[in-house]
């Protein structure tokens, strides 16, 4: 299985060499012109039979999607393309030298936002004893796979994770196959691989309707937290997509993180212990493996977008809470200026015209705090605290609609410009505040200090409302979209494409190259309008 997919990465690697864009399926890549160009259209046909179709012994495929069982493969097919990929090598070399030309590796990939797979606890020698000792009783393994399993045991506890992760996913995919064709009564779809019948991977596993169009009933068997652990584990863009880049050759082995091959080995002493007969197991086993059964059913997406909106205005939060600590310059005279006057002004309007957007939101039945708490509640640490709470609150998030995903990317888009503006405010007054210190501001620096200062209380809370509409919107999504007509949907889009614009051109004025307070100020007023003027129509409606 490693030498498939390490193969398949060194070929792309070739083929890159006189090509533009890597196919991203090995059989597009076989069938290629730039890789027959450089090694030759008969050695690219013997690569195609070992390797390639579903016409030819695939074997990439059978083994990548757990169709094997130990033995099945004979060892001279692993001789031969050892010895094929050694060959290939002496081809690339004759034709580099001969063309003057170099090949170029492309970098690994490497895992980001680990930290978000932190889900399971360490597994310890008790817990993994207890865990083989499931594999003989449990119908999510079947008899002649166990091998598989004891070897991915192994690796693990060798720290060889990414071999325990290349040997554990197809087994993962062959029993959730197994419960897919059961629970589902199509037996017919646990063939093994046949070349002129579609495969059952994870893709129709996962999916929500089997391919007649009927529902799939796994996701209620395995439950939501096991839905959202594997789609975050094996699809979402924004996950670690462990399967793709392992199997296409993509990762470092020798650097494979232990967190995810703990996560991956976690889930499936789960699913091992979910499938055992009912009373199997004394009390003191429950106990060992009971950490890893309170982690599985508790678990929540990372890497759904909707979970990435709940993360992104949490961090806003952190951010606009830095705001209570920034320095603040005793400029002379500062308090005086009719400048500032007009400020505070505005600033009370504006407090007054959030308030009542407030209480617009609470009687469209989107808010989630009670009446009492309405007024000038965006500008106490209870607004903090309540936004928090609503980022830690699990939302649903399998099989969104189309029209769902497209209003959850704009949220997402209007929480991270929201983000850059408050870091763009804390960072801009903390480098001031040094710079007057220091007695080094010139004058129309110390005047536009000034208005900064005279700035913030406004635009604190024109963030903390735009963030409390994204954080409410995001929490009523599902009737935000589907309760609405398509003439109401899309003006609700266009709505939130012009917070968008504001949160996007206050990014632009508040970054330490423009520091344009007052042009921000005057956008402030116009969002303002807009918001309620939306949500007014709204509660008439």
């Amino acid at each position: 299985m490693k030498m498939t997919s390490c193969l398949e990465r060194a070929l792309g690697d070739v083929y890159l060499i006189i090509g533009k864009d890597c196919p991203f399926l090995l059989r597009d890549l076989l069938t290629s012109q730039e890789l027959a160009s450089i090694f030759s259209q008969p050695v690219m046909n013997v690569l195609k039979i070992f390797l390639g179709s579903p016409k030819s012994l695939n074997l990439r495929n059978i083994l990548w999607h757990g169709f094997v069982s130990p033995n099945e493969i004979p060892p001279k097919y692993c001789s031969m393309l050892l010895l094929f990929t050694a060959g290939l090598g002496q081809l690339l070399q004759s034709w580099l030298t001969k063309t003057k030309m170099s090949l170029v590796h492309r970098p690994y990939f490497v895992f980001s936002s680990l930290h978000e797979i932190k889900v399971c606890p360490d597994l310890n020698e008790k817990m993994l004893l207890l865990a083989e000792s499931f594999m003989e009783k449990s119908k999510f393994v079947l008899p002649h796979m166990v091998p598989f399993w004891i070897e991915s045991f192994n690796a693990f506890r060798q720290g060889r994770y990414a071999d325990c992760a290349t040997v554990l996913l197809p087994q993962l995919e062959t029993g959730l196959r197994l419960a897919f064709t059961t629970v589902n009564d199509c037996p017919q779809r646990m063939l093994t691989a046949e070349s002129t019948t579609l495969y059952t991977t994870f893709d129709e596993i996962l999916a929500k309707n089997l391919n007649d169009g009927s529902p799939n009933r796994l996701p209620a068997t395995l439950g939501e937290s096991v839905m959202e652990f594997l789609w975050d584990i094996l699809n979402h863009r924004e996950g670690p997509r462990v399967r793709d880049h392992l199997g296409h050759g993509e990762i470092q082995l020798l650097e494979f993180p232990k967190l995810l091959a703990t996560a991956l080995l976690g889930f499936s002493i789960f699913l091992l212990y979910r499938q055992l007969q009912q009373d199997s197991l004394h009390k003191e086993d429950f106990a060992v493996v009971h950490p890893i059964i309170a982690a599985a059913e508790s678990y929540c997406s990372r890497f759904h977008p909707i979970a990435l909106v709940q993360k992104q205005v949490f961090q806003c939060c952190e951010s606009l809470e830095k705001w209570n600590f920034l320095p603040i310059s005793c400029l002379d005279f500062f308090n005086e200026t009719r400048e500032h006057q007009d400020h505070v002004v505005t600033a009370l309007s504006f407090y007054s015209e959030v308030d009542h957007i407030i209480s617009l939101l609470h009687c469209e039945g989107k808010a989630c705090f009670t009446a009492e708490n309405c007024s000038n509640w965006l500008q106490t640490d209870k607004w903090f605290l309540s936004t928090k709470d609503l980022c830690r609150k699990h939302i649903s998030n399998l099989y969104c609609p189309r029209l769902v995903l497209e209003a959850v990317s704009v949220l997402h888009k209007v929480s991270t410009q929201c983000h850059q503006v408050s870091n763009n405010i804390i960072s801009t007054s903390e480098l001031r505040y040094e710079q007057w210190q220091n007695k080094i501001l010139r004058s129309r620096q110390r005047h536009n200090y000034q208005r900064l200062l005279c700035s913030i209380r406004s635009l604190s809370t024109i963030l903390r409302l735009i963030i409390t509409i994204v954080i409410m919107d995001l929490h009523n999504i599902h009737l935000c979209t589907s309760e609405k007509t398509h003439l109401e949907y899309q003006k609700y889009l266009k709505y939130l494409k012009t917070i968008l614009q504001y949160t996007e051109n206050m990014s632009t004025c508040t970054s330490p190259e423009k520091n344009r307070w007052d042009e921000a100020i005057q956008m402030t007023s116009r969002i303002i309008l807009k918001i309620k003027t939306f949500n007014e129509k709204n509660k008439a409606i």
